[in-house]
């Protein structure tokens, strides 16, 4: 369950869905809603294809019924962004393992569209309670229930926006594969047209004996601190559990904190020989 008082461990599209409805100026309205989401009044949430249909206990014996659904994007949209995102290996492998790429409004953006609500005007929704407000408390609730569904799958979102999950997870793999198909068949052009040359030792594969030009060459730390430890996610250990600096650990977490150092000493190694071959040039 979210709690929609702390903004701490909650993933960050989670976040900035809520932050939405919490920039509403009616906050006494936005109070009774989150109490409505916490106390369980949100009876059901089911998807009827691109809407949210929800019944909320209110104050009357029968439970409202609210609707909620934002503007769908067209299959050419969809098409022209599950195309950029395929071309960046770091997003396919982030919405594989379930998870939302931190700046993947950007790829949006390129394609002139936002996947995230602008404010609430752009969150259409109706309730059957006699409150003339939009959004009325039981839609509030719904709203904060979400935030819920989106911390368990993010591709909720892309739901609402026209595009199913294993619709999105299809097509990218079939452009990544794809685009590892043609990257195969240049390799096997370039091959053939080189047929005639003698091939490279293989001893002496990776030397270089030219001097390479200053200006040209810049070493420098990488730009994120992001590993590949991160793109996986945890490591699908055994949950036992020992005693490290006097608190508990599983043996994942041992694992992992392990390899987070090993993977940032030999980053910080490689940079530091890179750098020292430069001075010595």
């Amino acid at each position: 369950m979210v709690n929609y008082n702390s903004e701490t461990d909650r993933e960050w599209w989670t976040q900035q869905w809520l932050d939405i409805l919490n920039r509403y100026r009616f906050k006494k309205r936005l109070e009774r809603a989150r109490n409505y989401a916490r106390q369980g009044n949100v009876l059901s949430i089911e998807f009827s294809d691109r809407r949210v249909l929800a019944k909320v206990q209110g104050t009357q014996p029968q439970p409202y019924e609210v609707a909620l659904w934002l503007d769908v994007f067209g299959d050419e949209e969809w098409g022209y962004v599950i195309e950029t995102l395929s071309q960046r290996a770091i997003f396919s492998a982030k919405l594989l393992a379930g998870e939302m790429p931190q700046n993947i409004e950007d790829v949006f953006a390129q394609n002139g569209l936002r996947l995230f609500p602008f404010n609430l005007d752009e969150v259409h929704s109706q309730c059957s309670c006699p409150d003339k407000a939009n959004p009325c408390k039981h839609i509030g609730a719904v709203y904060y229930m979400l935030g819920d569904r989106f911390s368990e799958d993010p591709f909720v979102l892309f739901q609402l926006r026209g595009r199913m999950k294993d619709d999105i997870i299809a097509k990218l793999r079939q452009l990544r594969g794809s685009g590892e198909g043609e990257k195969v068949a240049e390799t096997e052009e370039i091959t053939t047209q080189k047929i005639d040359f003698d091939p490279p030792s293989v001893a002496g594969y990776w030397e270089y004996n030219q001097q390479l030009e200053p200006s040209l060459v810049v070493i420098s730390p990488p730009p994120g601190s992001e590993t590949v430890l991160d793109v996986l996610g945890p490591i699908p250990l055994a949950t036992a559990v020992s005693k490290e600096g006097g608190r508990s650990a599983t043996a994942a977490d041992v694992v992992m904190q392990y390899l987070d150092t090993v993977y940032k000493n030999v980053s910080q190694q490689a940079v530091l020989m890179g750098l020292n071959r430069e001075s010595e040039g």
